[in-house]
């Protein structure tokens, strides 16, 4: 650690706690000729926290590409520089990616420096099956979302995202439409003060009555099965009974909100037995 190689340095920082850092991630900064970071006023938290003075260029999403030949002049010079991102690992839903492709491109040197991941902060405390796929930020516009949704409905992994409270409600009311059968937990504020853990099934957990804030990690299980085949027995039932006395809209309404399950799940379902009924 005496002497580094010239390149960039990927070094992941703490995502609350300023004592969750590593010593080599605290050797490499104290060490680097630049670090490159998000927001500069947030990462003098944490590097006047550990007494280090380092020249600090803002490297954020609105200036990545304006920014990438006057980083690479700085590496091909030899210099020695750090991204780090507001919080966690960088280049994992956050800005930087773009750079590593272009040191790639041009044989500059990069080397990842280990430490805190929201991600998998989260997805150790689950208690969700370990394999799991991390999408990142959701889409934001409703139809985006619903196509994205589609997409991953039906991988039977775990699922991890990255959520802005404040969106939360809405977010949550796509995830009981086309998640069901999933369990979840909703990671708040991790290893901060108001540190705090939601887990329910997706079909039962209520929508928040308070401004969330901040950035929330999601992560849903797999398809539970036992959940699954309970409530689609549960479903049936009610849909036979009600097939007899509804017509096949009103039968798809009612169950989809007592049971709050999405009224295409529901729909499939009615058909399938009305289609029974005709063949047999």
């Amino acid at each position: 650690m005496s002497i580094l190689k010239p390149g960039l340095y990927i070094v992941s920082t703490p995502i609350g706690n300023l004592d969750d850092i590593t010593l080599r991630s605290l050797e490499i900064l104290k060490k680097s000729d630049i670090i490159l970071c998000e927001d500069t006023r947030r990462s003098l938290k944490l590097l006047n926290h550990y007494k280090i003075k380092k020249k600090l260029v803002s490297y954020h999403k609105f200036n990545e590409q304006k920014e990438l030949q006057k980083i690479i002049k700085y590496l091909n010079e030899g210099k020695i520089l750090s991204l780090i991102s507001d919080a966690g690992t960088p280049t994992l839903s956050d800005p930087g990616l773009l750079l590593v492709k272009l040191c790639k491109e041009k044989n500059i040197e990069i080397f990842p420096i280990p430490g805190p991941s929201a991600i998998t902060a989260a997805v150790s405390v689950s208690g969700f099956d370990d394999k799991f796929l991390f999408y990142g930020f959701l889409p934001k516009t409703e139809n985006d979302l619903i196509k994205t949704i589609n997409n991953l409905k039906n991988l039977d992994y775990s699922l991890v995202f990255f959520v802005p409270g404040i969106k939360i409600n809405f977010y949550l009311n796509f995830f009981k439409e086309y998640f069901f059968g999933r369990d979840i937990m909703i990671a708040r504020e991790i290893s901060k003060i108001h540190e705090t853990y939601y887990r329910d099934k997706i079909s039962t957990i209520k929508l928040f009555t308070t401004t969330v804030k901040g950035e929330l990690t999601i992560v849903l299980s797999k398809i539970c099965t036992n959940n699954k085949q309970a409530l689609d027995k549960d479903i049936i039932l009610e849909a036979t009974e009600y097939l007899k006395k509804y017509s096949l809209k009103d039968v798809v309404e009612l169950i989809s909100k007592k049971e709050k399950v999405s009224k295409k799940k529901v729909y499939e379902i009615c058909l399938k037995i009305k289609n029974d009924k005709k063949n047999n």
